[in-house]
């Protein structure tokens, strides 16, 4: 319950920093900050490395780590690019060509999780180095397939995923929220996820309770696989291309996002609602601060202290209850 408490607590202290963010932003600058340009292009912003933070998340909350999340992307991404490229210019219609393209992007990236999988679950491999394996595989394999290039120029239909709106919503920020949905509600509700809390939270006593650890672990890195190709395929519909090195400051900001959000590094404690306002409030800070003109990296500088802040504040409300 300790755990529980800690994370909802997180939850709250992320959500009044927001709102005072929000509030703040509003008074100073509301009519760029409050126009719907801004605020469409955030919407736009977030779902890539919300879709990210969820495939590490699910990792994470079992107890490990998944490295491999923006590996799978690329060459799930670019695997799509060229079945998508070679149908439109074939023989093949525009609708399968698209059809066939997301089937294979999201073939891939449960290929590349059934691969971490069976290394975690059943070879016994540590989750850092068997992710950190397979995303090195993964990277060679996209820079050879494409040559350090891109894969460009898809049909206007492939590109509303990453682009188009539905009544003035964007369509990456709708997937984005049917996946939070989506996994919150498995958490919450499936074995699966009661079963993903007892793993992270101790191995060994789920082990002896009469669960199958490396089912669980499959299935978990087969999710988180799911997820990383569902950002791949946002990501490349929304920059019309697919390459090798898109995404790659995602890693290390989806792993931010997570503890942000009130999970534990050790696993067994997070939910998807701290995920969500993690991102919403690194989101805010990244569009308040471009629209004052400060640099980028005073961004990223203040999302770490923020981080700092949190867990902070965390230790010391675990530390007055224990």
């Amino acid at each position: 319950m300790k755990l529980f408490k800690e994370t909802y607590s997180s939850v709250i202290i992320l959500t009044v920093i927001l709102i005072v963010v929000f509030v703040v932003m509003t008074i100073v600058n509301p009519e760029r900050f409050l126009s719907m340009a801004n605020l469409q292009s955030m919407a736009f912003q977030i779902p890539e490395l919300g879709l990210f933070a969820l495939a590490m998340f699910v990792a994470i909350l079992s107890g490990g780590i998944n490295l491999s999340i923006i590996g799978a992307a690329n060459v799930a991404g670019i695997a799509g690019a060229v079945v998508l490229k070679s149908l439109v210019h074939g023989h093949g219609g525009v609708v399968l060509a698209i059809v066939a393209s997301i089937a294979v992007i999201l073939a891939v990236s449960l290929l590349v999780g059934l691969i971490n999988g069976f290394l975690i679950g059943y070879a016994g491999v540590s989750a850092i180095l068997a992710t950190l394996a397979t995303m090195t595989v993964l990277t060679g394999l996209s820079i050879t397939i494409t040559k350090g290039g891109a894969i460009s120029g898809f049909p206007k239909p492939f590109l509303f995923i990453g682009n188009g709106d539905i009544f003035g919503v964007p369509m990456p920020f709708i997937i984005f929220i049917i996946c939070a949905a989506v996994v919150a509600l498995a958490l919450r509700k499936s074995r699966l996820g009661f079963n993903m809390y007892m793993i992270g939270s101790n191995e060994r006593a789920t082990l002896f309770s009469g669960i199958n650890n490396s089912v669980v672990l499959l299935k978990v890195y087969l999710l988180s696989g799911f997820l990383s190709g569902l950002a791949a395929l946002v990501m490349v519909s929304r920059f019309n291309s697919a390459k090798a090195s898109y995404g790659l400051s995602y890693l290390l900001l989806s792993v931010l996002v997570v503890l942000l959000g009130g999970a534990s590094a050790y696993g067994g404690t997070g939910n998807v609602l701290g995920i969500v306002v993690a991102l919403f409030l690194m989101q805010l800070f990244s569009s308040s601060f471009n629209l004052m003109g400060f640099s980028t990296f005073l961004t990223t500088a203040i999302w770490g202290m923020v981080l700092v802040f949190v867990m902070m504040v965390r230790g010391f409300m675990g530390s007055r209850e224990g």
